[in-house]
């Protein structure tokens, strides 16, 4: 019933193999809150006044947010050399390009993003946008926080630590000059209105997320990703994901750092995707292609 209950609220589907995971921290609610049963805390998430806060603390209560800086950086290189530039020359009407990191937690992913790009020689604020959401309040008020601990910090070099992060009493505070790069937002990512706001996009970022979403939960959030995507405009997902059996609105693009997703252009038939392929297929040198 918990299972049914988080799945149809945000996509969060819990296996039979994880249902001691999911019983352990529903209990840990139920002992907090000193509601006595399983049964009595269900019949309060779906009939008391304050089930809908409720539920959203049982969902902070259920995620897993594990993540650090520089995560699977090569994408993050294809996103700042190769997808930016090419939208960017694309790009029809001025302005910064738009980019929405979906699923974000406590903030690693978007804050790696500007910093990376700062390195690389770009604007943020100018040359692009950025926009984090997440379902997890808890996780949200960390990355807005903006202050981390060791382990965020196991891919990146002690140089880039030491240039935008202050340490204090154990902690590493991020300094105002990538923080104020990224807008914040509470999201449930099964219920798009929200992401209305955002309005057209240039590339969508929900990197190891919707592995923890049914099937249709993650059609469903394909769909609304294809929707905000101006067409040539790139999804990135994690390493771990594909979308074999979930959409047929993106193709794949091998590009010098990484495979992505790209939704084609308007001028652009599906054959030409093959042509495509091929081309970016050559551009690999020989130890590439051996990797």
């Amino acid at each position: 019933m918990f299972s049914d209950l988080l799945r149809d609220h945000c996509g969060l589907w819990f296996s039979p193999d994880l249902r001691y995971l999911l019983e352990k921290r529903v209990a840990s609610r139920v002992r907090q809150l000193g509601v006595g049963s399983f049964a009595a805390y269900h019949y309060l998430l779906r009939h008391a006044a304050t089930g809908d806060e409720e539920l959203a603390q049982l969902v902070d209560e259920v995620t897993t947010n594990e993540t650090y800086f520089l995560r699977e950086r090569n994408q993050l290189s294809a996103l700042l050399h190769e997808i930016l530039p090419e939208l960017a020359a694309r790009r029809r009407t001025p302005g910064p390009l738009q980019i929405w990191c979906a699923g974000c937690s406590t903030g690693e992913e978007p804050y790696s993003i500007v910093l990376l790009a700062l390195e690389a020689g770009l604007h943020p604020g100018r040359d692009f946008r950025l926009y984090a959401s997440d379902i997890d309040r808890t996780v949200l008020r960390r990355a807005r926080a903006g202050v981390y601990r060791a382990a965020s910090f196991r891919e990146m070099e002690r140089r880039l630590q030491a240039q935008y992060f202050v340490e204090k009493d154990g902690a590493w505070r991020i300094s105002d000059e990538v923080k104020r790069h990224v807008c914040f937002a509470h999201m449930n990512l099964l219920k798009p209105s929200r992401a209305g706001l955002l309005g057209p996009l240039d590339v969508i970022l929900c990197r190891n997320v919707i592995i923890y979403f049914d099937l249709e939960s993650k059609r469903r959030v394909i769909g609304t990703f294809a929707e905000k995507l101006r067409p040539g405009g790139y999804l990135l997902l994690g390493h771990s994901e594909s979308l074999i059996q979930l959409s047929s609105a993106f193709q794949l693009r091998h590009l010098r750092s990484d495979l992505v997703y790209r939704k084609p252009g308007l001028d652009e038939p599906r054959d030409a995707w093959h042509a495509l392929a091929r081309e970016a297929a050559s551009s690999f040198g020989p130890e590439e292609d051996a990797a």
